[in-house]
């Protein structure tokens, strides 16, 4: 009977939702509810973050046993952490008493969490190991904190809010033909920074797929990266960058296995770009930045970048790595999450300098920070009218039906 309420209650949102995805102009962006209606929010944390597989970091963050930090997606608030065996796992921040947060702190070395409450108390890996003065036929089995599924690949840390997740495999695959090739699995964090955003977190990710916009926003990024060349001028650029990677004994798969979940798949897209010649790395002349990571002996002078499901974006450059994280906080405003990764045995002042490694993307993520939020000042207009996608916003165009299968979907 409950369940049947909440379902009544729900109705009119999911039917007000339906006729928004119904009334999609096919080749335009979404219209202004999409990113102010609190209900298609709501449909959002149910439908993409609590379904999908997130990047929630690199495990370099947590190397040793009893490490553990505490991460926040909307009003969901996750421990990861790594135990006496080297094992990570993830849990919600919510003692299984009266729901009182159980970890006070941002990170940090613990093999036990004490509940400020009322002590009850449970292991790094989530189990309950006390529980003060309640009965004998408690059974501290069964309370536990809830667990998330996570899965490591290649150094990335995973999690999964669903009962039963998505299938995992091709992500391993197809990380391990990327990411692999740049030795991530071995990589540390060199610095992480976190932008915060006045924007739903859907224009912050339709900003970042799309480079249409590079050439006037990005005057930086695009004197070292020709993803605003013509498209016969990225033809020419990228047959040469594959034959330097060629010569260099690398291959590194791509491919466009960006399913919906109806399929019971994670969504990954795979593909490589350019450097303008002579440029060799993602910096401020195109110059290195750190020292050849994974496979690579030479710069290829090109960039490998992944998108994956829905909210988790790795950019790959063979002496450093980007993760981009978009974490969504309520219906109209976000944080983007920039890690830096270099190889595991760098050392920072000798073989990196940190400001010159982290240049590129800080100039580049300030700007977007800037157009985001002058484009979610506009869509609160009650006369936006989204117009048509440009041929060179192809992925966003993959990026919107994606979501639209994904927010439609019962």
């Amino acid at each position: 009977m409950a369940a049947e309420q909440a379902f009544a209650e729900l109705a009119p949102a999911l039917d007000k939702i339906d006729r928004l995805v119904a009334d999609h102009r096919p080749g335009h962006g979404l219209v202004r509810a999409f990113y102010m209606d609190p209900d298609v929010y709501a449909l959002d944390m149910e439908r993409v973050f609590r379904r999908h597989w997130h990047c929630i970091g690199h495990a370099s963050i947590i190397p040793n046993a009893g490490d553990f930090e505490l991460f926040k997606i909307d009003a969901e608030a996750i421990i990861v952490s790594r135990t006496e065996d080297g094992s990570i796992h993830a849990f919600l921040n919510v003692c299984r008493h009266r729901g009182a947060e159980v970890c006070t702190k941002q990170k940090g070395n613990a093999r036990f969490f004490v509940c400020p409450y009322h002590a009850w108390t449970y292991a790094n890996d989530g189990s309950l190991r006390a529980a003060r003065l309640m009965p004998r036929d408690f059974d501290r089995t069964a309370h536990g904190l809830k667990k998330l599924h996570v899965r490591v690949a290649d150094g990335l840390i995973f999690i999964c809010f669903a009962d039963e997740p998505l299938d995992f495999s091709i992500i391993e695959q197809s990380l391990r033909t990327t990411c692999g090739q740049y030795g991530w699995g071995d990589a540390k964090v060199a610095y992480r920074e976190t932008y915060a955003v006045d924007a739903n977190w859907k224009l912050a990710v339709e900003n970042y797929v799309e480079c249409y916009h590079c050439g006037p926003a990005h005057p930086e990024y695009s004197q070292t990266h020709a993803l605003e060349q013509p498209a016969e001028k990225i033809v020419e650029l990228n047959a040469k960058m594959e034959q330097r990677t060629c010569a260099l004994g690398i291959d590194i798969a791509t491919g466009d296995n960006w399913q919906n979940s109806a399929q019971g798949k994670e969504a990954i897209h795979t593909f490589r770009y350019a450097l303008y010649d002579g440029v060799k790395s993602g910096s401020e002349d195109g110059s290195p930045v750190a020292p050849l990571m994974g496979r690579f002996t030479e710069f290829d002078g090109g960039v490998t970048s992944i998108h994956l499901g829905g909210t988790s974006f790795l950019v790959c450059y063979p002496d450093h790595g980007m993760i981009y994280r978009f974490i969504p906080k309520t219906v109209d405003t976000c944080e983007m999450e920039l890690i830096w990764l270099v190889r595991g045995d760098a050392e920072e002042g000798k073989d990196y300098d940190l400001e010159k490694l982290t240049w590129l993307w800080k100039v580049t993520t300030a700007e977007d920070k800037t157009i985001i939020e002058h484009t979610a000042r506009g869509v609160r207009s009650n006369y936006f009218v989204p117009g048509p996608i440009a041929p060179m916003e192809y992925n966003e165009l993959r990026y919107i039906q994606w979501y639209l299968d994904e927010i439609g979907r019962a």
